[in-house]
């Protein structure tokens, strides 16, 4: 049988989002149940019955995990995943190197691109996934920027501005933003109307980039730049409006966790989910982290005695062989208090046993 978790991180490279559907069944009187996943994405919603589609349009609006119970009594978990944002540097100098970084610790995967080979180096950006030493005229077909990638111009002119901002203008990223003072970015805004470009797009642009913040330094720039890329991401923000209340969510899953269920390891793991939560936690629905037999584990549903009892609860059901189990953590009074920690609410966790 396929690997989900295979097809799911390169289904990913090719669309925004995909639901994974995990259903557990009970297929005798002994009560043997099975665990089988499936993907599907938004325009496949006419495979599933009309009960699961209401279920998986809900959850790609919501942006967040659901664990429902069908018609027919079957438990499925439906997990709405996402293509893996990156965040795009054009241009390697004084403000991309810190911001590689900073882009790298909020979880990022970060290509840079610049046309000089003592800028455009692992050395100067060990950070970043990817370095490209390219002329932005030719970049663009290897880097195929789309709607999940953050796109930060930087470049050391306002001719190498004008080509990137031509070539990515028309892949619609969910962020993009250049640097500038305001009369440069006036005089280029006004050359490209002229050569046809689309004036609704171009006021898209975040630029001049950044929050206001009063930042100077090329460190205090990247971290406004930052800010700026979090507030699109969280709160929807848009380049010509003001910050909205949160309207979507998105699930909290670690990338890492994912490549290593795609592994082709027949060694039986646990997986742990985060379904929901109730007041302050350290990780958010959609969180993983996986659990061997032998106390391994890989990612985190939050830490502390919280996520030991999980990890007790998981090399039991491990004993077992196969199954899942929900549980209730509770984070709350004296839990949070003897771990020393500020959070005090509650997630709904649900176990299973994979392969």
């Amino acid at each position: 049988m396929e690997n989900q978790y295979d097809k799911l991180i390169e289904d990913l490279k090719q669309k925004n989002q995909v639901v994974m559907l995990t259903r557990f069944k009970t297929v005798n009187e002994a009560g043997k149940i099975v665990i089988e996943k499936s993907l599907i994405s938004k325009d496949e919603l006419e495979s599933v019955d009309t009960q699961l589609q209401e279920a998986i349009e809900n959850i790609l609006i919501k942006g967040l995990p659901e664990l429902i119970t069908t018609a027919n009594k079957e438990t499925v978990l439906c997990e709405p995943f996402y293509s893996e944002g990156r965040l795009i540097i054009l241009g390697g100098g004084h403000i991309a190197k810190p911001l590689a970084k900073y882009g790298a610790d909020i979880g990022f995967k970060v290509t840079v691109v610049d046309d000089r080979p003592s800028f455009a180096n692992e050395g100067r950006f060990p950070e970043a996934s990817q370095v490209l030493c390219e002329s932005f005229e030719t970049c663009f077909d290897r880097l195929q920027v789309n709607a999940s990638d953050y796109v930060v111009i930087v470049t050391r002119g306002h001719r190498h501005d004008a080509v990137c901002l031509r070539q990515v203008l028309e892949s619609e990223p969910e962020y993009l933003g250049m640097i500038g003072s305001k009369r440069r970015v006036k005089n280029l805004m006004e050359l490209l109307v002229g050569e046809g470009l689309d004036e609704g797009k171009l006021n898209q642009v975040y630029s001049p980039i950044g929050l206001r913040i009063g930042a100077v330094t090329p460190e205090e720039i990247a971290i406004s730049i930052m800010a700026e890329i979090i507030s699109k991401k969280r709160l929807s923000q848009s380049a010509t409006e003001a910050p909205k209340k949160r309207q979507t969510n998105q699930s909290d899953f670690d990338y890492e966790v994912l490549e290593n269920l795609a592994n082709d390891d027949t060694e039986k793991r646990a997986i742990v989910t985060v379904v929901s939560k109730k007041g302050s936690v350290p990780r958010g629905p959609g969180a993983k982290m996986i659990i061997w037999a032998d106390g391994r584990s890989r990612g985190s549903i939050g830490g502390g005695c919280s996520e030991a009892e999980v990890s007790l609860v998981a090399r039991d059901l491990l004993q077992t062989g196969s199954g899942y189990h929900t549980m209730k953590v509770d984070m709350t009074g004296s839990v949070a208090e003897d771990e020393g920690m500020v959070c005090g609410g509650i997630m709904d966790v649900l176990i299973e046993v994979y392969p």
